[in-house]
């Protein structure tokens, strides 16, 4: 018999395609949000433009303007939804949550360094995600620099009471 404690077994680590998939499930509602949030800008600046037919000028500081609303509100809808429950609308039907390293709840800060990292990655044709798949923790940049990784629950059993 062995004096060492006994460590839990890891958890799951999901295959990066399961990720990739629960992004793609959260691009509708983040589309969906983008397109609420923008409503009020193309409104504000028709009627600045005193013309109803008028859009926004690309490149103009209205753009770039609703560009960064729009980034702070695929955040929220990430961070919010992290921190309550661990999970986004994309990632339940892959039984998928956002953990700390020690398989607690993320703290807020390093959920926003999450976002803010994977957004770095996506900017860069996706190679921090990328890195995952050569990690032997199948970690991506940002669940590194965050301190997070994504696990993929068991399923629950199925049938009776």
């Amino acid at each position: 018999m062995s004096d060492a404690p006994a460590t839990p077994p890891a958890p799951p680590r999901p295959w990066i395609g399961w990720r990739l998939l629960a992004m793609l499930y959260d691009l509708w509602p983040v589309l969906a949000l983008w397109f609420a949030t923008a409503l009020p800008f193309v409104l504000i600046d028709a009627f600045v433009a005193g013309d109803v037919h008028h859009n926004i000028g690309p490149f103009s500081s209205m753009q770039w303007l609703l560009w960064a609303v729009c980034w702070g509100v695929a955040g929220l809808y990430a961070v919010i939804s992290w921190r309550n429950g661990g999970q986004t609308l994309g990632m339940r039907p892959w039984r998928l949550r956002v953990r700390a390293f020690d398989g607690g709840r993320a703290s807020t800060r390093a959920l926003w360094v999450r976002f803010g990292v994977a957004t770095l990655s996506l900017l860069a044709g996706g190679l921090g995600f990328w890195w995952a798949w050569v990690d032997r923790e199948r970690l991506t940049w940002h669940d590194r620099a965050s301190g997070t990784r994504v696990v993929r629950e068991a399923k629950l059993g199925s049938g009776g009471g």
